[in-house]
Order: structure tokens, then sequence, then C-alpha cells
């Protein structure tokens, strides 16, 4: 398969689009890939309150979240390392082995602890299996569709949003919750089969002169470490605040390497792209993780019934995602990125007035949609944003830099919601912490101006003219 630079069009030839001869089996192969993230995730977070009461794990509920997003940035910078020196291929089986072993040992777990250890392992693959299928698209398809890929990877939610939350809830209630980690394991199976023959020729389609960052490799140990140390510290008395402020600054320090300098300073053009899709990350998960926990405590409903709320938003994520790569120009990456942000905090905004007044459950539902569409708008031209502003030579840093903005973003949310959830457990714990997002969400709307550069955002609009053509 050619590279993007050897791909040339012929004049008066018809477009080129994801689902041509050429590019079908990959892109059918990514979106399985993307598939069985999006039920796997949708699914654990569904069943999650029912596995902490069962294995009495409830001090470990936001742990068995965030765990598994702090390894996966160890996992995104071996990943993005690996990928730039020997190509996708290795790290992208790699990543699906780790993360078939830790569905295993949770699905398997007796305990809380074991359970976590083995999202830990999850985690790992995840995060490194996201990195890998970044540079696959960079190597794979040229800039042009680049939008409609990420479009088609939103879009890949679509299915397990409508069986996921509720085929979970489903099989908790008739078997067991372990049968939602185990079962996902045979997704994992049936994607890779798929995936195999669409990766021919891109073995060792990378730069042995790059050399292994093992500098970047023992900041990202130290960034997931000081995540999972705040999950841990914040409730020891006395001094428990100042060991989990102590452990927010070491994560933050720790992840400076990891992503593009001035990231944390807010710099316009890339910096800011990478930073703005960590914020909003943060904001998004570390609400939606609270979501069925509400459900099934203060409403009591059952987990089938819980799980629905996430199924709008995520398909409201899956069709912002596809209208926005339709629209190509008529809306530039700067609009769709700044209205995103807007609409994710406006949903969070309605999850706090229904914590806070009582409101009927059927509001989640409602305000997860807006949220849901929110992410579908910014997170595809987030994406391709990344790969414009990128080269051949740091296509895989970046790429890791943008998933490492995912995970981290939202694992430091879930950590300091754990803690706070824990302090205000004798008051209201799902309004603070619903109160806590909405404040990141609205850091992510006024930041996301600045995802243009100084020149007048040149690059958002060479990715618009790109969606028109995918």
């Amino acid at each position: 398969m050619t590279s993007e630079t050897e791909q040339v069009t012929t004049p008066g030839a018809p477009a080129p689009r994801i689902l041509n001869s050429e590019y079908v089996w990959i892109t059918i192969g990514a979106c399985a890939l993307v598939f069985l993230g999006a039920f796997e995730s949708l699914a654990v977070t569904t069943v999650m309150p029912t596995v902490s009461a069962d294995l009495g794990g409830e001090r470990l509920y936001a742990l068995a979240f965030a765990g598994p997003l702090a390894t996966g940035v160890i996992g995104m910078v071996i990943a993005g390392n690996w990928a730039d020196r020997r190509g996708p291929v290795a790290p992208l089986y790699t990543a699906v082995a780790m993360f078939v072993v830790g569905l295993l040992v949770a699905g398997l777990a007796p305990s809380m602890e074991i359970l976590v250890a083995g999202r830990f392992a999850q985690g790992l693959g995840s995060g490194g299996l996201m990195v890998a299928l970044y540079v696959v698209v960079a190597r794979v398809y040229p800039q042009a569709l680049h939008p409609a890929i990420f479009a088609g990877f939103a879009a890949a939610w679509v299915i397990p949003s409508l069986i996921g939350p509720t085929v979970a809830g489903a099989v908790t209630e008739l078997w067991s919750w372990h049968w939602v980690f185990l079962g996902v394991v045979i997704l994992v199976l049936v994607a890779l089969l798929m995936v195999i023959p669409a990766l021919r020729g891109l073995a060792n389609d990378g730069d042995a002169s790059t050399r292994w960052a093992f500098g970047r490799l023992g900041w990202s140990v130290l960034a997931a470490v000081a995540v999972l140390a705040l999950n841990l510290v914040g409730d020891i008395p006395g001094v428990g605040p100042v060991l989990a402020l102590l452990a927010v600054v070491v994560a933050l320090i720790a992840v400076r390497p990891l992503v593009p300098r001035g990231t944390l300073r807010a710099r316009r053009g890339l910096p800011s792209v990478i930073l703005v899709r960590g914020v909003a990350a943060a904001a998004f998960f570390g609400a939606q993780v609270y979501l069925p926990y509400l459900l099934t405590d203060r409403y009591e409903l059952s987990p089938t019934l819980a799980g629905l709320s996430l199924t709008g938003g995520a398909l409201a994520w899956s069709l912002a995602a596809t209208v926005q790569g339709r629209m190509g120009v008529r809306l530039s990456s700067v609009t769709a990125v700044q209205v995103g942000t807007i609409l994710v905090l406006v949903g969070i905004l309605l999850i706090v007035a229904t914590a806070g007044l009582g409101w009927n459950a059927l509001m989640v539902a409602v305000a997860w949609v807006v949220a849901g569409m929110g992410m579908g708008l910014m997170s595809p031209r987030t994406s391709a944003l990344t790969l414009a502003m990128s080269t051949p030579a740091d296509q895989g840093f970046n790429s890791g830099a943008m998933t490492v903005a995912d995970s981290f973003g939202s694992a430091m949310a879930l950590a300091i919601t754990g803690t706070l959830f824990t302090a205000l457990a004798a008051a209201d714990p799902f309004l603070g912490v619903f109160v806590l997002a909405a404040v990141v969400a609205f850091a992510a709307a006024v930041l996301a101006p600045r995802i243009s550069s100084r020149s007048g955002g040149s690059a958002a609009a060479a990715v618009g003219e790109e969606s028109a053509v995918g």
C-alpha cells in the first residue's frame, strides 16, 4: 500500500474515498478496533457500580477508571516511539495482546484489587492501540481523507452505543458482570482478524535512526504513578490534601515532555489543540463515569436502564462527527471546536441542575445527548488538526501526545473527582463531582479559540478544505 507522500491523484479522476478498493480493508479493520474500544468503554462504565458493590470496592471505584487511563499514557509513549522507529504494525499487535490479557484478568477477578490490576494492563494495551492506529492512518491515507476516517472512527461508536450499555446491563442481570469483560475478548479476536490483511506492507515502515525515547518513557511512568497516587492518598487523615496537591504538581511536571512544547501554557496552534482536547475529555469522561452510578444509586434504576443514559450521548457523538465531516469548509475547525466545547459545558451544567435540584432522571439522558454532540463536533477536528500540523518524523510523537492528552486529562479528572466523591460522602458527592466537571468544561470552552494560529488559523482552514474532499 502506498504511503501518503506517494499517493497522486490523476487530474479529472474521482476524489478518493475511505471505502475505495485501495482503502476498504484498512478502513473496516481500523473502525472495527475503534468499535472494540467503544463497546468496552460503554459496557464497563455501565456495570462498574454493580462490580464495585459485588466486590466491596467502592473505595477503588474511581481508580478502576483512572488506573487504565494513567497506565495508558505509558502505552501511548511506547507505541508512539516504537511506531516512529519501526512502523505501526508491531506496536499494534502488542497492544492488542496486552489489552486481551487485561480483559481476562479483570473478567476472572475474585476481588476489586485484582480487577483494578487487570484494568491497569488493559489501559497499557488500549493506550498503545490508539496511537498505533493513528499512525496507521497517517501512513496509509492521504491528508485529504483524514477528517473522513476520523469521522468514521466516531461513527464506529454507533453500534456499541446502541447495544453496549443495554447488553452489558442485561448480561449482568441475567448471568454475571464477569462476562462483560470476557465477552469483549471475542470482539478483540474478530477485529484483529479483520486488521491483519490490511496491514501488509506497513511492517518496518519507520525510521530506524529514531532513538528510543527512554526519557519520555520515564516521564510517562512518573505521570502514571502520580495519578495513581492521587487516587489513593487524598483521604489519608491529616496529610491527605497536601499529598494530593503534591501528586497533581508531580503529574503536571511529568506530562510536560510528553506533549508539544507550550501545551500547558496554551500556546497557539498545535499545543492548544492538544490542551483543549485533553481538557474537554477530562470534563466529559469525568462526568460520564458517575452517570450510571447516579442513576442506580439515587434513582434506583436497573443497570440496563442506567446504561441507556450513555447510549444517547454516544449516538449524538457519532452523528455530530459525521455531520462535521460532511460540512467541510462550511464549518471551520475553529468554529467546530468552539461550538463543541460549549455544548459539552451546557450538557454538564444540565447534569449539575439535575443532581442539585432533583429533576427527573430523563433529563440525564437529554443532557448527555447535548454533551455527546459537542464531543462529536470537536474530537474529529482536533485529530485532523494534529496530523495536519505534524511531519512524518513526528507523527508518532504528536499522535501519542493527542492520546496522552485524552487519557491524562481524564485520569486526572477521575482521580480528583474520586477524592472529592469520598470527601463529600456525608453531603452530596454527585453534585460535587458534576460541578467540578462543569468547571473543567468551562476552561475548555475558554481555551478553544487558541487552536488557531496567530496568522488567522490557516491550519484550521486547511483541515476544513480537506474535509470537503473526504
